[in-house]
């Protein structure tokens, strides 16, 4: 039996990166769900400590480091476990971003995440560049401390992003020196400065992204936003009437077409995904889009308090009444002014609402 795995392996050598990349992130899809949860956190915490580990005991192979060991059968597969670990950390990422109504917020992360993938699969040494092991893995490292810190100290924000790449950048540039130190193979296959600049490149880039708005803060997350005509709290739950999207436009159950009756208010209602026991002030910033100008006029920002732990995300809503017709957007923001994510719709004029389609739904 372990022949012919090892004889089907040999075949089909130029597929595995892929397979095994493909499996950790199928894998995560079906089995992760809360940030916060233990097994979350365990399953992560495991990922990035295994990735670790992998990537030095690959780059040592070479220096016959594991001749006569236990390891030598084995260090032939340490890239297809590199492969699977960077997968299922990827895969967590995607799943932990795309809690959201809004695609606007992790379109850069998406992008980072499909050119790692293309690179792995495109480049001819695959994983066995260092250059690309040591990148995808400081992206990989940075990524999990901003998603980890906050929801070990339940605080979250500006500077504690700033923290956790820092705390990145170190354990990176410490686990590249340590390698580079004790493997002369490594020494003559890449330069140090060359590869720290990269480092320093990719965490400067990382930076500038969150500085203007194009990773968003987490592990906060938008989980539903509804423009609505009606909200209200009955019981501790919130019920949300609101005019339903044509069948064929199966993909959403909100119209973004909001017929505006006269003397009535305009509601968006959402639920903000927070880790347990996590505080942060919110708000939602309501804008116009003036079609002379091409430019979003802010209407009104108004806040309020949210607090972490319910898995639906905790609930809010603000309305404006008067509202002018065209097209608006809000945004869930942080106090920073960091976006969560975006409810968008059409605001026309009807005369009355015997016409509308209209849902009620309870939160």
């Amino acid at each position: 039996m372990l022949i012919r795995l090892r004889a089907y392996l040999k075949i089909n050598q130029k597929y595995l990166p892929v397979i095994f990349f493909m499996t950790g992130f199928i894998w995560d899809t079906l089995t992760l769900g809360r940030i916060d949860r233990l097994y979350d956190r365990m399953i992560l915490s495991t990922y990035m400590i295994s990735l670790s580990t992998c990537l030095y005991l690959y780059n040592v192979a070479d220096d016959g480091k594991w001749k006569g060991t236990f390891f030598e059968n084995y260090e032939k597969y340490l890239p297809l476990a590199i492969q699977f670990f960077l997968g299922g950390l990827c895969s967590a990422y995607v799943i932990y971003f795309s809690r959201s109504v809004s695609l606007t917020k992790t379109f850069s992360f998406f992008i980072i995440l499909v050119i790692l993938l293309f690179a792995n699969e495109l480049l001819k040494k695959r994983i066995s560049n260092k250059y690309l092991q040591f990148s995808a893995y400081f992206f990989m490292n940075f990524t999990f401390f901003t998603f980890f810190i906050p929801v070990l100290i339940k605080q979250m924000g500006t500077t504690i992003f700033i923290v956790s790449g820092i705390i990145s950048l170190t354990t990176t540039v410490l686990l590249i020196t340590f390698i580079y130190a004790v493997s002369p193979s490594t020494r003559v296959e890449i330069s140090k400065s060359k590869m720290l600049g990269l480092i320093a490149g990719i965490y400067l880039l990382i930076n500038s992204f969150y500085y203007f708005n194009l990773i968003p803060p987490v592990p906060l997350a938008l989980d539903t936003g509804i423009v609505a005509h009606q909200v209200e709290r009955v019981n501790g739950d919130y019920e949300v009437t609101y005019q339903k999207e044509v069948w064929y436009k199966f993909w959403r159950d909100n119209n973004l077409t909001y017929i505006q009756i006269p003397n009535t208010n305009v509601y968006v209602f959402t639920s903000i995904f927070a880790p347990t026991a996590l505080k942060k002030s919110v708000a939602h910033h309501w804008q116009w889009k003036n079609l002379e100008t091409g430019v979003w006029e802010t209407a009104d920002r108004i806040g309020y308090q949210i607090t972490g732990g319910r898995d639906q995300g905790f609930r809010g809503f603000t309305f404006k009444s008067n509202i002018r017709v065209g097209q608006w957007k809000v945004e869930a923001i942080t106090e920073e002014g960091h976006v969560i994510g975006i409810v968008r719709f059409d605001v026309v004029m009807g005369e009355n609402s015997d016409n509308l389609q209209l849902t009620t739904r309870t939160f």
